[in-house]
């Protein structure tokens, strides 16, 4: 026999969640791989592990929280640029590595993909600069002679 309920109390229905894996292709053309929840209303939600390929050719693989890029990942663009590192809310945020198509590297902490702290730049003659970085500016690098 169920149990008799004070007055005023409501029952709360808990909505049951599925985790899934597969592939969905997006109306716009965009592809995503690997795993995702879905509510008892249809809803899907990336989550987990998975890659997401836009029509453009933009690819991500990585972790997903939300239906966002949160967590560890890589995300390689058409022009040969190619990010690895922390991701928060689809942004690179926390330590990562970004390289330019022309092989030039920088290393360190972003905030809202910028970046933004400690880090070290790699130039395209191989030559390093280490320092802080504030966005667009690095006031006071120093180069790191290698021996």
């Amino acid at each position: 026999m169920p149990a008799k309920t004070k007055k005023g109390e409501k029952e709360k229905e808990e909505s049951k969640i599925t985790i899934l894996c597969g592939v969905y292709i997006f109306p716009n053309g965009d592809k995503y791989e690997g795993d995702y929840l879905q509510s008892t209303d249809g809803a899907l939600e990336r989550s987990g592990n998975g890659a997401h390929t836009t029509a453009e050719g933009v690819c991500y693989e990585g972790q997903w929280i939300n239906d966002k890029m949160t967590g560890e990942g890589v995300v390689r663009f058409p022009s040969g640029s190619m990010y690895e590192g922390e991701f928060v809310n689809n942004q690179f945020h926390g330590k990562g590595r970004y390289t330019w198509p022309n092989g030039a590297v920088y290393e360190g902490m972003f905030n809202e993909n910028k970046m933004e702290g400690d880090g070290e730049f790699m130039d395209t003659e191989r030559q390093v600069w280490v320092g802080a970085f504030r966005y667009k500016a690095a006031p006071g690098l120093k180069f790191k002679l290698a021996m």
